[in-house]
């Protein structure tokens, strides 16, 4: 598998679980040090929920990638079946818009994030770092979206749509 393919296939659900497991992991270490050794770790709570946040929004990508989202399950069942593929399709092009203007409004956030060079409380990371989250995520969604429409599209010409 090259490396274009697995990006395609595999780069937001390893990234998801990696996220995953380090955020579990590190909220079970800051139980345990909390209450069996009696003291804690300052960042640790901070850090999972940065972890969270971005967690979030590449999940965002992993559900377009995968057309799992709700409104493609919605859809379906509440227009008529010949007119149900080109709403799902409609609904597609309405997210891809939606992406598409978060991207700019966050791009927005980042910049006077980077002007101010805020750092968080206990980690002294970038906050523009974590400000990112939701830029990068609906970036890989609009992407996620072309693809799915492109998909759709050419679902629709062979007669049926996924």
């Amino acid at each position: 598998m090259n490396f274009l393919k697995w990006m395609d296939e595999k780069f937001e659900l390893t990234v998801c679980s990696i996220l995953m497991v380090a955020m579990t992991v590190l909220i079970f270490v800051q139980v345990v040090m909390r209450y069996v050794f009696g003291s804690s770790l300052v960042w640790s709570e901070e850090m999972a929920r940065y972890i969270f946040v971005w967690l979030i929004y590449l999940g965002i990508s992993y559900g377009a990638r995968i057309m799992k989202h709700i409104k493609i399950e919605a859809a379906m069942g509440l227009f008529p079946k010949k007119l149900g593929p080109f709403v799902v399709i409609l609904g597609d092009v309405l997210f891809l818009a939606f992406s598409v203007i978060i991207v700019y409004l966050a791009y927005g956030v980042v910049l006077s994030q980077i002007k101010l060079g805020q750092n968080s409380p206990a980690m002294q990371i970038p906050m523009w770092f974590m400000y990112s989250a939701p830029m990068v995520g609906f970036a890989l969604t609009a992407i996620r979206q072309i693809q799915v429409i492109i998909f759709r599209a050419k679902e629709l010409k062979k007669g049926g749509v996924q």
